[in-house]
């Protein structure tokens, strides 16, 4: 028979221990902490590398049904809005009645990347249910511009001046008062400047 360890119950070494018991306590607090400054952050607000800069060169294929490609040369000459879209993308539908009155109000050409169709006819047959706002469509269904762009979702949207500099970049749907608060007056003010 073995006697009892008594250096196991001396209060020196339980006192040790009590810290084990508050570290779920701890990490608890650690957690909330983050998830409270996660709350206080709009995921829109996302920074991009493009602001002010040139929009990367590049040509997209016309998807079917379509006769002229996406390329860069057709943003520049005016202000327009380059929209990012695919017929999987759920945000997109929810989107897709304020771009297609922006494009009934006339103010500013949409030009569509059709992003990530696993079927090229996909993405027309989607605009043919829902309506199409956009000037030109080209597809990226590698994903090969979408990189360049740093697009982390659809959709998104590009505001690009007449030089094709990106001004401005918006993360997910845009809203009526989006578009009336800010893409509107930005899109104004990019034009009183090029003139």
């Amino acid at each position: 028979m073995t006697s009892p360890d008594p250096q196991a119950s001396s209060p020196a070494r339980s006192g040790g221990r009590r810290w084990v018991y508050f570290l779920p306590l701890a990490v608890l607090a650690g957690l909330t902490g983050l998830f409270l400054f996660g709350l206080g952050n709009d995921p829109r607000l996302l920074p991009s590398q493009l602001i002010n800069r040139p929009l990367p060169e590049f040509a997209l294929e016309a998807p079917p049904g379509r006769d002229r490609p996406l390329t860069s040369e057709v943003l520049k000459g005016d202000v327009s809005l380059v929209n990012i879209f695919g017929s999987w993308c759920v945000a997109c539908l929810q989107e897709h009645p304020v771009l297609r009155q922006i494009a009934a109000e006339g103010v500013v050409r949409i030009h569509g990347i059709d992003w990530r169709e696993k079927n090229p006819a996909d993405g027309m047959a989607w605009l043919r249910r829902h309506g199409d706002p956009y000037d030109a469509v080209g597809q990226d269904p590698d994903s090969k511009l979408a990189i360049d762009l740093g697009v982390t979702g659809a959709p998104e949207t590009f505001v690009v001046d007449a030089q094709g500099v990106v001004r401005y970049k918006h993360v997910g749907p845009i809203t009526q008062q989006d578009w009336t608060e800010k893409l509107k007056p930005l899109i104004a003010d990019l034009r009183k400047a090029a003139q």
